[in-house]
């Protein structure tokens, strides 16, 4: 009898192990939320538990059987729900299907209560299938079972003759079953969860590869060069990536035809246009190319989406002899989703990037009347005394606004910005004579470091009209700009009357402003050096009362002149 039913068990486990392996049980895994999902794992192990039923041998109007192993595995997997309906499946079909007999009413009960104990022990250890506990409840449940049989089942001396043969070949297979089963499916998961692990890893190194191609946005260009890093990084026979209307890139077999620029011919690649859901193509004919001779024989094809709008296609294509498979078809859904994630970040920081030049046009029109008024009254003044020292300041003026009125492109050089600077402090120091001194420090082969518009002007004149303009003697700004690597570091100094720690706090926090005199400038730059290159790249203000203020900030250098 022992050897009939390890001979069974070999054939119920490896039956259950074909069944994992098989889609749609692909998935199948111990985290389940759905009442489908739930029922789902009661049917399956209730089904090997029926199986086991049928293991041995009939004796005595009984059987030798295997059901618990199933049922102890269904509890430990699944918790107390799934343990419980699974032995409830294979107890009502010992009763009510199968062969009854005088032993019928205790062997189901014991099936249910050990499918129950399971899914107990599991909820308390968190992670049931632990073959230690398989084991545990396997020689305590088949013990329990034998008991139930003599203690429910008459006549006492038929069961205890009963017993005496099935009770220790069950208590041994069913045990070693129960972990044996345990252990399988653990395996099964473990293999699949390292399956999941290395194509996320795959799918994360080719995004990383991509992201500055697709950073430009759905070209041809960018489409070339990823579909080349997939190409290389991945085993299929051709891959192609389209707008929504024509091929952007075809590399690998079937580009004699699949070419560049061409209008979109494939049915699959189409339908995927127009429904949006990812399609596997297992034939030439779902394929849908007119090319008599074409080499693609199976096809995946993913949507690439921008918000709810489907903008093109990723397409990976296998021939007869390599022809695609489910793995790979998943491969292309995460690429296909993290590239779509790309594009729409691509569509955030174009519309970042316009916010800021937006910024610096109201920056613009709170700052411009204000020293433009003041500026006027200044050249008046000098128009009695001094017409050159006027005009000088008027070419001064029109340098500066004209620099202004054209702030908004993304960078500028950095000499233009110092151009900036100088016309503001000449006609500043024009304005309050000897109070304002200064002092420029530009190391060698920054001027052309490009550096987002009006940004150490408002700073310079925030020293000025803050610091030392409001000492009777007045005061030294210092400008020094140096490279350290690929970063321009950037300091501007001012001896004037100096901030309390909570003024400075003030000054760079978020906040509606009413006018330029409540340091708009300041907090513009702040806002705007961290919005583009991020929040390290900050304002960093050190400020005491009566001993000046330090304002430093780093640039780091970008691509293009915009």
């Amino acid at each position: 009898m022992l050897g009939v039913l390890i001979e069974r068990f070999g054939l119920i486990v490896a039956a259950a192990f074909l069944l994992l392996s098989f889609r749609p049980l692909e998935r199948f895994g111990g985290k389940h939320s759905s009442s489908l999902q739930t029922v789902f794992y009661m049917s399956f192990f209730g089904l090997f538990g029926i199986l086991g039923t049928y293991s041995g041998n009939d004796i005595h109007q009984s059987v030798a059987n295997l059901r618990a192993m199933a049922v102890i595995t269904g509890g430990l997997f699944g918790g107390p729900v799934v343990g419980a309906g699974a032995g409830l499946i294979a107890g009502l079909h010992r009763n009510l299907i199968d062969i009854g007999g005088f032993s019928a009413v205790p062997c189901g009960l014991a099936t249910f209560i050990e499918g129950l104990v399971a899914g107990l022990v599991a909820r308390k250890l968190g992670d049931g299938l632990d073959w230690r506990a398989a084991g545990a409840i396997g020689i305590l449940g088949e013990t329990l079972h034998m008991g139930l049989v003599l203690l429910l089942s008459r006549p006492f001396e038929d069961a205890l003759h009963l017993v005496k043969i099935i009770g220790m070949p069950m208590v041994v297979v069913n045990t070693l079953g129960a972990i044996l089963f345990v252990q399988i499916i653990s395996l099964v998961f473990k293999d699949r969860e390292k399956r999941d692990s290395d194509m996320a890893e795959q799918i994360l190194s080719i995004a990383n590869q991509t992201v500055s191609h697709l950073r430009g946005g759905l070209n041809a260009a960018s489409a070339r060069e990823t579909a080349r890093i997939i190409y290389d990084r991945i085993p299929i026979s051709a891959v192609s990536i389209t707008d929504d209307v024509a091929v952007l890139a075809h590399i690998g077999i079937g580009d004699d035809h699949h070419t560049t620029g061409c209008d979109i011919r494939t049915l699959g690649t189409r339908r995927v246009l127009e429904t949006g859901e990812p399609l596997l193509l297992n034939g030439p004919e779902d394929i849908g190319c007119h090319f008599k001779s074409c080499p693609l024989y199976s096809g995946i094809v993913v949507p690439l989406r921008k918000g709810e709008r489907i903008i093109g296609t990723l397409k990976f294509y296998g021939s007869k002899e390599d022809p695609l498979d489910r793995i790979r078809f998943e491969l292309a859904k995460g690429l296909g989703s993290l590239f779509s994630t790309q594009l729409e970040l691509e569509d955030l920081h174009l519309q970042t990037r316009m916010l800021a030049h937006a910024e610096i046009r109201r920056l613009q029109a709170q700052i411009n009347p204000h020293f433009l008024f003041n500026s006027l009254n200044t050249i008046a003044a000098f128009c009695r005394t001094n017409s050159d020292k006027a005009r000088e300041l008027l070419l001064d003026l029109s340098r500066y606004m004209r620099r202004n009125l054209d702030s908004s492109r993304g960078f500028i050089p950095l000499s233009d910005e110092l151009e900036q600077v100088q016309s503001y402090l000449a006609i500043e120091q024009a304005r309050f004579g000897d109070r304002i001194r200064v002092q420029m420090d530009v190391a060698p082969g920054c001027e052309s470091w490009p550096v987002p518009p009006l940004l150490i002007q408002p700073i310079v004149e925030n020293g000025v009209k803050h610091g030392i303009a409001r000492r009777e003697e007045g005061g030294l700004i210092q400008l020094s700009i140096s490279r350290q690597g690929d970063e321009l570091c950037v300091a501007v100094l001012d001896n004037g009357v100096g901030m309390a720690p909570e003024q400075v706090e003030h000054l760079i926090t978020p906040r509606t402003m009413e006018s330029a005199s409540e340091g708009i400038g300041v907090m513009n730059c702040h806002q705007r050096l961290a919005q583009m290159f991020g929040p390290e790249y900050g304002l960093h203000i050190d400020s005491l009362p009566g001993q000046g203020t330090q304002v430093l900030f780093r640039i780091p250098r970008a691509p293009v002149l915009q």
